[in-house]
């Protein structure tokens, strides 16, 4: 069965005339086959291009109004896909949305680093982002009914939301696709970026990131590590941001000396990823990380939820060098929501010194009872 997806409607709304419309997200999201439901829903003539094919660069490789105005004709829809792979896009997206009346544009990218530095100067004021996830629960949810929902959620932990992964069944396909989604797509756009060389340190820092899911990082220990300085170690991190891998989340403090904010924690994007960047894909009995894959889950499920809502707030964690924690913390309008992730029923109560030092923050655990209304 067809998954809806939310973005579609975001979309719609945001596509304007002289305005364009960026769509974000890793290889494998779905972006292409939302940009079909799109062309299909606009029911309007338009023209396609492909950021990877050499022609599409051809088309496009003067910079000039006659030149655009003689490849767009009549048609106001221009889609490019992976638009960050044509030289100046940023810069000649400019130049049509400024000088051709009514043009809508809709591009997408599988790398924020190169969509940033080409689009993001040229178009401000003009262009306006949204980003693809692998397929949230609030997307699962239109075609499965509240039982479904909990039978998957062992096999989502471990294998994550990629489209293509409801429509396989067997175990072993799921993994074999995992793998190569890593080492032919995702690890391909890391090794592209000029200067990255170094293939064995890159996997080990992943793999790293990923063994300390959910904890914070010390960027100086684990460049003693993989005997490669800070800076590098910054720089990788940055890239796996970019390109939609991992995410970092900030320590939360009011300038209290007991509060750790130098440090940040990682998640992954999606679970399935994470796990296949370990090659671990054992059941949850037999696994020892199961309270990771669950505040890497409801994190990235939240986020998920919160950007497609299009609900701006700021997340954190909480925690003090005397070890008192909270897994999330959201901000908004100066108003503190405290959430702490439990997979199991365990009881836990906030923690001391944070109920002192915020008293008008709202405190709640998330476990498997109520998880649903926190990512739905």
């Amino acid at each position: 069965m067809e998954i809806a997806r939310v973005a579609l409607d975001l979309i719609q709304k945001k596509l304007q005339p002289n305005k364009v419309v960026v769509l974000l997200g890793a290889r494998r999201v779905g972006k292409t086959i939302l940009i079909e439901k799109v062309i299909e829903s606009l029911n309007e003539k338009y023209l396609f291009l492909n950021g990877d094919d050499v022609e599409s660069h051809n088309l496009l490789e003067s910079q000039s109004t006659a030149n655009f105005n003689r490849l767009l004709g009549d048609t106001r829809f221009l889609i490019i896909d992976e638009a960050q792979e044509i030289p100046n896009i940023g810069k000649k997206l400019k130049l049509m949305v400024d000088t051709i009346t009514d043009l809508k544009v809709l591009v997408t990218g599988s790398s924020a680093f190169e969509i940033n530095n080409q689009i993001g100067e040229p178009l401000v004021g003009r262009m306006k982002t949204i980003n693809l996830y692998p397929i949230a629960q609030i997307e699962f949810s239109k075609t499965e009914n509240y039982l479904e929902t909990k039978s998957n959620l062992e096999d989502r932990l471990i294998f994550g939301s990629y489209p293509e992964l409801s429509k396989m069944v067997n175990r072993e396909d799921k993994i074999s696709y995992l793998k190569e989604i890593v080492n032919t797509q995702l690890l391909r756009d890391i090794f592209a970026f000029e200067g990255i060389k170094k293939r064995d340190k890159i996997i080990a820092l992943l793999q790293i990131i990923a063994f300390r899911t959910g904890s914070e990082i010390s960027l100086e220990s684990i460049g003693r590590d993989l005997q490669i300085s800070k800076n590098t170690v910054e720089k990788y991190l940055d890239l796996f941001s970019k390109v939609f891998i991992i995410y970092s989340v900030s320590g939360f403090s009011k300038n209290r000396d007991n509060e750790i904010t130098k440090m940040k924690k990682w998640y992954f994007v999606d679970n399935g990823i994470r796990n296949a960047i370990i090659n671990s894909f054992n059941p949850l009995n037999m696994r020892e990380d199961v309270g990771k894959l669950w505040e890497n889950y409801l994190n990235s499920e939240r986020i998920k939820k919160l950007s497609y809502q299009e609900n701006q707030v700021l997340d954190y964690f909480w925690r003090t060098h005397t070890r008192q924690e909270m897994d999330r913390l959201e901000v908004k309008n100066e108003q503190i929501v405290a959430f702490e992730y439990k997979y199991g029923k365990s009881k836990s109560k906030i923690p001391t010194e944070f109920a002192k030092s915020y008293p008008d923050a709202t405190f709640e655990i998330i476990n498997q009872d109520n998880y649903l209304d926190y990512i739905l």
